[in-house]
């Protein structure tokens, strides 16, 4: 067996279900679960009706690079929504689909980080979404962890990190808007990693699934090539984004999405996924066409978080300390008990379930920025967030009598 694989740590969720092992509610509350990030929104009827109209496509095989339609589709889509100049985007060339951001995320680390080097590096914010530990890991580099405090605004500081640092970086993973505090990385801040990327030969690996929950229907979220264009780079060298129909679309079952950028780079990242096997079938390069060319579902979904968000702060802020996020359907919490014990009484007490924020992040020198956090994920349909959310508060206010 891959050594490495002794390097990785239990799953976030497989942490959560050994926490609550054993624990019986006293209560006969129906149980809420706002611990994953798994949008209870339907899927848009047009997303369902595309896959059941081209189920004949399952006896082809399928190009790894996907259709031309619908990479065109994507590229159209980037081009407006980021507002990249006209034909920037070749879609032979700076996109190829993907079996969601997961799947994208881990493989791009694999075909990315040499192995020859002396100790090679990846970068990430802290906290932050498992999967970029683990492939770091099992392409054989340490990850190096940015703290993301509510003191700099859950911003990672690029220019915090050591020079010895980015002259063995390989990958720098990013997450706007941000998994699990909401936070937007800034234009300015792009363009920084940018140029540090420049200076030390690194690639950037932007996660903005997240992008399309956003507050403000007239201040969408920057991304990493709108950073580039902005500076006049239309070769988009060393940035790469992902991006997933899970959130935007409330389809993660459908397990599509995509990564944009840099050419050369996604021409060897064609090559290994040409050996991995991860070709996208026909119907869900249909229903994933017909998904990137509609924007009314996409703003419904907006409609309904921001709704919930805003109903969340109004329940939760008078008893817990909640930074509104930017973006996202995230709310990331401060406990008044370590987040462990908090979740578990929660639990045992309420019914409801939510995540212990130290899962999401690792011990380091200056301390762990999730311990005493938990994410809640205002995932389920309205009534049931706010019954949760009733519940969270109930909990709290007992905690101050105690």
């Amino acid at each position: 067996m891959n050594s490495d694989l002794d390097r990785l740590q239990p799953y976030p969720f497989e942490r959560l279900r050994a926490l609550k092992a054993g624990l019986a509610p006293v209560t006969r509350q129906t149980h809420i679960s706002l611990a994953i990030g798994e949008p209870q929104h339907g899927a848009p009827h047009l997303v369902t009706e595309a896959l059941i109209e081209h189920a004949h496509g399952v006896n082809h095989y399928v190009p790894t690079a996907g259709g031309e339609e619908l990479r065109e589709a994507i590229c159209e889509w980037l081009t407006e929504r980021f507002a990249l100049p006209a034909d920037a985007l070749d879609p032979a060339r700076h996109v190829l689909p993907l079996a969601g951001t997961r799947e994208g995320l881990f493989a791009i680390a694999q075909a990315l980080v040499d192995r020859r080097t002396d100790s090679p590096v990846v970068v990430m914010p802290n906290p932050f979404y498992q999967i970029y530990e683990g492939a770091a890991l099992l392409a054989g580099a340490q990850p190096y962890f940015l703290n993301c405090w509510a003191a700099n605004g859950y911003q990672p500081d690029f220019d915090a990190v050591p020079e010895d640092v980015w002259a063995r970086c390989q990958l720098v993973y990013i997450c706007s808007p941000g998994n699990p505090s909401g936070a937007v990385i800034p234009t300015a801040a792009l363009r920084r990693l940018i140029e540090l990327a420049d200076r030390h030969d690194f690639v950037i690996a932007c996660d903005e699934c997240y992008s399309e929950i956003y507050l403000d229907e007239d201040a969408p979220p920057p991304g990493l090539l709108q950073a580039c264009a902005e500076m006049g780079r239309d070769d988009f060298q060393r940035c790469l984004v992902f991006h997933s129909l899970s959130k935007r679309s409330s389809a993660p079952g459908l397990r599509s999405g995509f990564v944009a950028g840099d050419a050369g780079i996604l021409e060897r990242f064609l090559l290994y996924r040409t050996y991995q096997g991860c070709a996208m079938p026909l119907q869900t390069q249909a229903a994933s066409l017909a998904a990137w060319r509609d924007e009314n579902h996409v703003r419904n979904n907006r409609k309904a978080y921001r709704s919930k968000l805003q109903a969340a702060l109004n329940i939760l802020g008078p008893v817990m300390e909640v930074t509104p996020p930017e973006a996202g359907f995230y709310l990331w919490a401060r406990t008044p008990l370590p987040d462990e014990a908090f979740t578990r009484q929660l639990f045992q007490q309420h019914n409801v379930t939510v995540l212990p924020g130290s899962y999401l992040s690792r011990e380091t020198a200056e301390g762990n920025p999730g311990a005493d956090h938990v994410r809640i994920a205002l995932v389920a349909e309205s009534e049931a967030c706010a019954e949760a959310l009733w519940r969270i508060r109930h909990f709290a206010e007992s905690l101050q009598q105690a």
